[in-house]
This record gives C-alpha cells, sequence and structure tokens, in this order.
C-alpha cells in the first residue's frame, strides 16, 4: 500500500501591518498631559511670588542691624570692607567667649547690643590689656558698669562739628549722627552728658555730645551714640565714613561684636541638679550598682537544666509527703489542719447523704446525730480547733480519723473499718 504524497502549503503573504513601523514617541497631547500638574505648580509659585512683591512694594527685609555681612541699608558691609581693604582683620562674633579669645592686646573691640543680652560682668570682661573698647549706642547697664561719668542726654538735633581734640573726630571734621528716614533702626540715635574727666565730642549747642572718649581699666573707652554713623545708607553722609574708618582702624584687629542670647544671663529658678546636695549622684551609681549585682547574684543558675520528658507520672504519696514536709518546714500547722479537714468534711458529707453543696454546719450536725455524739465536740474537730504545736496538730489529726471510722461504721455496721495507716492516724 503506497502512502500518500505530503501536502506542501502554499507560503502565505507578507502582512502589510506587521511590517508597519510602530510609533514609540509621546504626542504632543500625552506631553501636555503629563506636564499639566507642573505647570499649574509653577503658575501658583508666579502669583505667589507676584503677591508677595505688591504688598512688600519690592523691598527686601532689613536684615540684622550693623551686621558686617548685611548689604541692606541697616547692615555695615561698606565699612568692613573698606577696613579691609586698609589690612584691618575684622573678625565677627556673637558670644562673649569668642570676643574674648578673637581680641588680642592691640585689638579694638566694637560691641552693639541693643537687645541688651551683654551684661556687666560682660563689659567688665571685654575691658583690660590694652584693647580699645568702642560701644554703638550704650544702653543703661554698659553706662552704669564701664562709664558712670557718663550719661544719655537725648536725640540728636542735626550735623555737629567735631570740637574736641580726638584725631578721629577731627579728621572727620563733621558728622551727622540723625536717624537716616530709609533705616529701621533697632536703636534711636542718642546723645551723651559727660561730668567726669571724658572727652566729649560732636557737641551741639547744649553741650550734649555724640562721641565721648574715656578710659576704664586700662583700656581706652569710645562711646558712639548713634548707630547710623556706621550703616550703609548714613556712612557717606559728611564725615561719618571718615569718623568710622579712623575710629574702627585704629589697629590690625577688629573684633565686631554683637551679642546675641546665649549672651544673656540666666534668671529663672535652679534646676534640681543645682537643689540636690553633691553626694546624691553618687549614692544614686552605687545603689544601682548594687541592684545589678544583686540582679546577677540572684538570677544565676546554679549548673545546667535537667531535660526531662513529659508528661511525668508522680505517685500520690510522694506529692503528699512532699507537701507535708513544706508544711511542716514553714510551721504551717493551720493550714496542714485545713487541709485534713477538706479531705475529712468531704468524705463525711457522702457517708451521711448530704448533697455537696452542704456547709460545715451542716455535716456536723448530721454526723453528731449519726454517731449520737456531742455537736459541740463535732464542731470543735470539724472547724474550731486551732493547733499551736506538731502534737495539737497530731491529736487532731487522730481526733478526725477516728471520727471518719466511727461514722462510716455507723452508715455501714457490716462494713469494715477503713485503715488510714499502720497506726489509725491520717497522713499529712
Amino acid at each position: 500500500m503506497t502512502a500518500p504524497a505530503p501536502v506542501r502549503e502554499r507560503p502565505k503573504a507578507p502582512d502589510a501591518r506587521a511590517d508597519a513601523a510602530v510609533a514609540v514617541s509621546p504626542t504632543v497631547r500625552q506631553t501636555a498631559r503629563r506636564a499639566a500638574p507642573w505647570i499649574v505648580l509653577a503658575v501658583i509659585a508666579v502669583l505667589i511670588g507676584l503677591f508677595a512683591i505688591l504688598v512688600t512694594g519690592g523691598r527686601t527685609g532689613p536684615g540684622t542691624p550693623l551686621d558686617p555681612a548685611n548689604p541692606a541699608p541697616a547692615g555695615t558691609k561698606a565699612v568692613v570692607q573698606v577696613l579691609r581693604g586698609q589690612g584691618v582683620d575684622v573678625r565677627p562674633v556673637t558670644t562673649l567667649e569668642a570676643a574674648r579669645s578673637a581680641a588680642a592686646d592691640d585689638a579694638t573691640v566694637l560691641v552693639y547690643d541693643p537687645e541688651g543680652n551683654l551684661s556687666a560682668g560682660g563689659y567688665r570682661g571685654l575691658a583690660g590689656d590694652g584693647r580699645t573698647l568702642v560701644v554703638v549706642a550704650p544702653g543703661f547697664t554698659a553706662l552704669k558698669t564701664i562709664a558712670p561719668d557718663v550719661s544719655a542726654a537725648g536725640e540728636p538735633g542735626g550735623p555737629v562739628r567735631a570740637g574736641c581734640g580726638v584725631p578721629a573726630a577731627q579728621r572727620a571734621g563733621r558728622i551727622d549722627p540723625r536717624s537716616t528716614p530709609n533705616t529701621e533702626d533697632a536703636v534711636v540715635p542718642g546723645t551723651f552728658r559727660v561730668t567726669g574727666d571724658g572727652v566729649a565730642c560732636f557737641t551741639d549747642g547744649t553741650g550734649r555730645a555724640s562721641l565721648v572718649r574715656t578710659t576704664y581699666d586700662d583700656s581706652t573707652l569710645y562711646l558712639l551714640g548713634s548707630a547710623d554713623i556706621l550703616t550703609n545708607e548714613g556712612v557717606d553722609r559728611l564725615g561719618n565714613a571718615a569718623l568710622a574708618l579712623n575710629l574702627l582702624g585704629k589697629h590690625r584687629t577688629l573684633v565686631w561684636y554683637l551679642p546675641s542670647i546665649g549672651d544673656r544671663p540666666v534668671t529663672g529658678p535652679p534646676d534640681i541638679a543645682a537643689l540636690t546636695p553633691g553626694w546624691v549622684t553618687p549614692v544614686m551609681l552605687l545603689l544601682v550598682a548594687v541592684f545589678v549585682a544583686a540582679a546577677i547574684w540572684r538570677g544565676r543558675r546554679f549548673g545546667p537544666l535537667v531535660v526531662e520528658n513529659l508528661p511525668v507520672v508522680v505517685r500520690a504519696g510522694e506529692t503528699r509527703e512532699g507537701r507535708a514536709r513544706l508544711y511542716q518546714r514553714s510551721s504551717a500547722r493551720l493550714r496542714a489542719a485545713d487541709a485534713l479537714r477538706v479531705g475529712t468534711i468531704g468524705r463525711l458529707a457522702t457517708i451521711a447523704g448530704l448533697p455537696s453543696t452542704a456547709n460545715v454546719q451542716e455535716v456536723a450536725d448530721a454526723i453528731a446525730a449519726l454517731l449520737r455524739a456531742d455537736r459541740g465536740w463535732v464542731r470543735d474537730v470539724l472547724l474550731d480547733r486551732i493547733p499551736t504545736t506538731d502534737r495539737d496538730l497530731l491529736a487532731l489529726s487522730d481526733d478526725l480519723a477516728e471520727l471518719e471510722r466511727a461514722a462510716t461504721a455507723a452508715a455501714t455496721p457490716s462494713a469494715a473499718p477503713p485503715a488510714s495507716g499502720p497506726n489509725g492516724r491520717m497522713d499529712v
């Protein structure tokens, strides 16, 4: 038989759709849909910026007054850059410790403290060692501490001439210590009255000075009443720049000290550490060490644990003897007597035919009636008697055993009395 010839399949025509290129680049609509949230956020940010400009009028914040890095009208960046161009090492600091460590023996220390963060001790600590101390717009604490002969005298009235022999003031000639209209000052410019040996400069017609030179603790002290003489807005008026550069550029090192809140003295109530005696901490540490040592001592294991297969079968006699030894070791006679009485009362209730809910009085009455015995004696054995010695406990055990034997014999006269032990005594 001849096998049929194989049938050849005709080749399929290529599918034009399979050969067509598939577009993978996102369309303009897809790109716009994905970027829509970011566009909305950008529009909101622009609107917030425009609203802030409209509210503030395009003005920036004044920054920190007399800050050497502040280019705003209230800052002093212009004076500091000129001083550094003349070779003066300007060191900005904000703490008393940093100011004292940065000030060398021939340094000039400028202090501007409009918030009153520096205490009297801080001013005394800055003076000495031949330093030149320039205090700008000093407050009551500063004047009382380092210049007791100088007092505040109000705002300056207008431009004033030097009128003194201080070299820095003579080079300046004429200054304008008044506040500038566009500067948000932290402190209103002031003047001084001198009653001691201090030199008053730039005095007006009433004798009020804008600059005072005096000494304190082997240091030359300059009191400058107006901070606007040093600011970027006011330094270019009359001889303000000459006074600032000559006053601050006397030494090669200028410590520009703006006290911060860290220099403010602590005036709150004492904490618990200040109120606690010094011996409390060592005693607490000693108690902790003793507690840890006691925990390790009591918690250690005496040898490895013994592995034992569970459950473990223990004979009832061993359990009874072990509990009796525990009672004897702890002198728990009353608890042992209660254990004996509970078992005896349960068995006597069964003998008397009483339900399990019967109380001790009912069991005692039923047994006394069954034995025709004194109810007081039966109640004394079952409830009232309290053993105080081992002899009393043994006597109570004998009475309980005898009572149970008598009740059993009375209820079933033909039954043999149960033997509780070799001596007829109940096991403890």
